[in-house]
């Protein structure tokens, strides 16, 4: 058993030079270590109930995320988790048209194509999870009352009447978040993450939930350190320069 696990955060899977893109080479060959390795996939649901409770993971485990909903996870994301027999949580941004009947597709976020609801409803028949990631993707801190509770409550509502299932996970754009977000999120779900970098564990706040940017795993090399015990060393470290980043901008 083990106190602590990664929850890996993905975007798109792409031959793209930018921060939000890995390649599928690097994505199929570090999923494929990790299987060889013994490492098995945990729903994120699951890890915040597994830390509610208090109790310990099963050594090896890990969360895979991905976040908006871009198409490249169903391309070329789902048949390397299938190979492996691993699942993931989606979290999707919809837009404001509530017709997910249509086989249409969620709205481009930076000119990419994005999931259709046909495709989303052969991901979740093939076990991967989904959660809410608002309407329009908007910084929430910048919000009103009332707008917060429509990208929140209301991007919930749309996958829900789509996939017909309880939506308990959701994960704030950009990673912001302040208290009126906050509290306007524990209100419909079971947690949250956040983009701070770290490790889950029993500390762990389960409304602003850490995890590991693919951006930091993001050549084979890299993805390799995760099979090291220089691992949760590496995610510290780099978390402690994107902090001093920040406070410097």
């Amino acid at each position: 058993m083990t106190t602590s696990i990664p929850v890996l955060t993905f975007h798109a899977i792409e031959e793209h030079t930018s921060v939000i893109s890995v390649s599928p080479q690097v994505f199929s060959h570090g999923i494929g270590r990790l299987h060889q390795h013994g490492y098995q996939t945990v729903s994120l649901l699951k890890a915040a109930d597994i830390i509610r409770r208090g109790k310990s993971f099963a050594e090896r485990s890990i969360v895979i995320t991905f976040d908006d909903g871009y198409q490249s996870v169903y391309n070329n994301a789902l048949p390397v988790l299938q190979r492996h027999g691993m699942s993931a949580t989606v979290f999707l941004t919809v837009g404001m048209n509530k017709d997910t009947d249509s086989g249409g597709r969620l709205p481009s976020l930076g000119d990419r194509t994005m999931l259709s609801w046909d495709e989303i409803h052969e991901m979740h028949d093939s076990g991967i999870s989904f959660g809410a990631h608002t309407l329009t993707h908007q910084d929430l801190t910048r919000l009103t009352n009332r707008q917060l509770e429509n990208e929140i409550y209301s991007s919930k509502v749309i996958i829900e009447d789509a996939l017909g299932i309880p939506i308990l996970c959701f994960a704030y754009p950009y990673g912001r978040h302040d208290s009126r977000s906050r509290a306007f999120v524990q209100k419909h779900f079971a947690c949250a993450c956040s983009d701070r970098l770290g490790l889950i564990d029993a500390g762990c706040d389960l409304f602003a939930m850490d995890r590991v940017d693919a951006y930091y795993l993001r050549t084979e090399r890299l993805f390799g350190i995760m099979l090291s015990r220089f691992f949760p060393g590496y995610i510290w470290a780099r978390s402690l320069l994107r902090r001093v980043r920040r406070v410097l901008r």
